[in-house]
Protein backbone atom coordinates (compact mmCIF):
# COMPACT_ATOMS: atom_id res chain seq x y z
CA UNK A 1 0.00 0.00 0.00
CA UNK A 2 1.23 3.66 -0.87
CA UNK A 3 -1.22 5.30 1.43
CA UNK A 4 -1.91 5.29 5.52
CA UNK A 5 -4.85 3.75 6.45
CA UNK A 6 -6.23 4.60 9.90
CA UNK A 7 -6.84 1.13 11.40
CA UNK A 8 -5.45 -0.86 8.64
CA UNK A 9 -2.18 -0.04 7.32
CA UNK A 10 0.80 1.96 8.91
CA UNK A 11 4.00 0.59 7.55
CA UNK A 12 4.99 -0.52 3.96
CA UNK A 13 7.18 -2.81 2.45
CA UNK A 14 10.62 -2.29 3.95
CA UNK A 15 9.42 -1.96 7.44
CA UNK A 16 7.14 -5.45 7.17
CA UNK A 17 9.92 -6.63 5.44
CA UNK A 18 12.25 -5.84 9.05
CA UNK A 19 8.97 -7.14 10.89
CA UNK A 20 9.57 -10.59 9.07
CA UNK A 21 13.15 -11.02 9.57
CA UNK A 22 12.66 -9.77 13.54
CA UNK A 23 9.84 -12.49 13.84
CA UNK A 24 11.78 -15.01 11.78
CA UNK A 25 14.77 -14.08 13.85
CA UNK A 26 13.11 -14.34 17.25
CA UNK A 27 12.02 -17.94 16.20
CA UNK A 28 15.74 -19.22 15.81
CA UNK A 29 15.84 -18.39 19.07
CA UNK A 30 13.33 -20.15 20.16
CA UNK A 31 14.73 -23.46 18.55
CA UNK A 32 18.36 -22.82 19.77
CA UNK A 33 16.54 -23.21 23.52
CA UNK A 34 14.52 -26.14 22.27
CA UNK A 35 17.89 -27.66 21.14
CA UNK A 36 19.44 -26.81 24.18
CA UNK A 37 17.50 -28.97 26.04
CA UNK A 38 17.20 -31.68 23.15
CA UNK A 39 21.22 -32.09 23.94
CA UNK A 40 21.39 -31.82 27.16
CA UNK A 41 22.98 -28.76 27.85
CA UNK A 42 19.95 -27.29 29.03
CA UNK A 43 17.51 -28.61 32.10
CA UNK A 44 13.62 -29.38 30.61
CA UNK A 45 12.29 -25.78 32.16
CA UNK A 46 14.63 -23.97 30.50
CA UNK A 47 11.84 -24.70 27.56
CA UNK A 48 9.80 -21.44 29.58
CA UNK A 49 12.35 -19.36 28.37
CA UNK A 50 11.45 -20.69 24.54
CA UNK A 51 7.48 -18.43 25.37
CA UNK A 52 8.83 -14.47 24.91
CA UNK A 53 10.71 -15.92 21.86
CA UNK A 54 8.01 -17.48 20.34
CA UNK A 55 5.93 -14.69 21.06
CA UNK A 56 8.05 -12.11 19.36
CA UNK A 57 8.21 -14.49 16.57
CA UNK A 58 4.57 -14.21 15.94
CA UNK A 59 4.12 -10.24 16.73
CA UNK A 60 7.08 -9.96 13.84
CA UNK A 61 5.22 -12.07 11.67
CA UNK A 62 1.51 -10.96 12.66
CA UNK A 63 2.71 -6.97 11.77
CA UNK A 64 3.95 -8.45 8.81
CA UNK A 65 0.99 -10.07 7.54
CA UNK A 66 -1.20 -6.87 8.58
CA UNK A 67 0.98 -4.25 7.26
CA UNK A 68 0.41 -2.86 10.74
CA UNK A 69 3.48 -1.96 13.52
CA UNK A 70 1.68 -1.80 17.12
CA UNK A 71 4.49 0.25 18.18
CA UNK A 72 4.02 3.11 15.22
CA UNK A 73 -0.04 2.21 16.10
CA UNK A 74 0.33 3.15 19.66
CA UNK A 75 2.88 6.18 19.31
CA UNK A 76 0.42 7.58 16.28
CA UNK A 77 2.84 7.38 13.36
CA UNK A 78 3.15 5.59 9.86
CA UNK A 79 6.20 4.01 6.98
CA UNK A 80 4.91 3.50 4.00
CA UNK A 81 8.36 4.80 2.38
CA UNK A 82 9.17 1.40 1.57
CA UNK A 83 5.95 1.13 -0.70
CA UNK A 84 6.04 4.71 -2.57
CA UNK A 85 4.88 6.45 0.29
CA UNK A 86 5.66 8.53 2.84
CA UNK A 87 5.95 8.75 6.71
CA UNK A 88 4.53 10.91 9.15
CA UNK A 89 2.73 11.18 12.27
CA UNK A 90 -0.99 10.79 12.78
CA UNK A 91 -3.56 13.83 14.14
CA UNK A 92 -6.41 12.91 14.01
CA UNK A 93 -8.34 11.45 17.10
CA UNK A 94 -10.53 8.76 15.29
CA UNK A 95 -7.30 8.00 13.55
CA UNK A 96 -5.32 7.48 16.39
CA UNK A 97 -8.01 5.70 18.19
CA UNK A 98 -8.10 2.97 15.56
CA UNK A 99 -4.62 2.56 14.72
CA UNK A 100 -4.27 2.06 18.96
CA UNK A 101 -7.35 -0.15 18.32
CA UNK A 102 -5.39 -2.28 15.76
CA UNK A 103 -2.36 -2.33 17.49
CA UNK A 104 -4.20 -4.34 20.32
CA UNK A 105 -5.55 -6.58 18.12
CA UNK A 106 -2.14 -7.47 16.55
CA UNK A 107 -1.16 -7.64 19.77
CA UNK A 108 -3.70 -10.49 21.20
CA UNK A 109 -3.11 -12.29 17.78
CA UNK A 110 0.53 -13.19 18.61
CA UNK A 111 -0.55 -13.53 22.36
CA UNK A 112 -2.84 -16.33 21.08
CA UNK A 113 -0.24 -17.78 18.49
CA UNK A 114 2.12 -17.67 20.97
CA UNK A 115 0.13 -19.81 23.79
CA UNK A 116 -0.58 -22.12 21.30
CA UNK A 117 2.66 -22.76 20.35
CA UNK A 118 4.33 -22.60 23.36
CA UNK A 119 2.14 -24.80 25.32
CA UNK A 120 3.20 -28.58 23.26
CA UNK A 121 7.07 -26.91 23.16
CA UNK A 122 6.81 -26.95 27.31
CA UNK A 123 3.86 -30.03 27.67
CA UNK A 124 6.14 -32.67 25.44
CA UNK A 125 9.64 -31.44 26.85
CA UNK A 126 8.75 -32.11 29.72
CA UNK A 127 8.88 -29.03 31.51
CA UNK A 128 5.79 -29.00 34.02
Amino acid sequence: MKEYQPGVCNIGADQRRARRRSGVGSFGLALAVVLAVALDVAPATTLWATAPFVFGGWAGLVQDYYGFCVAFGALARYDLSGSGGTTGSVAEAEAVAADRKRAVTVLAIAAALAAVTTAPIVLLGGAV
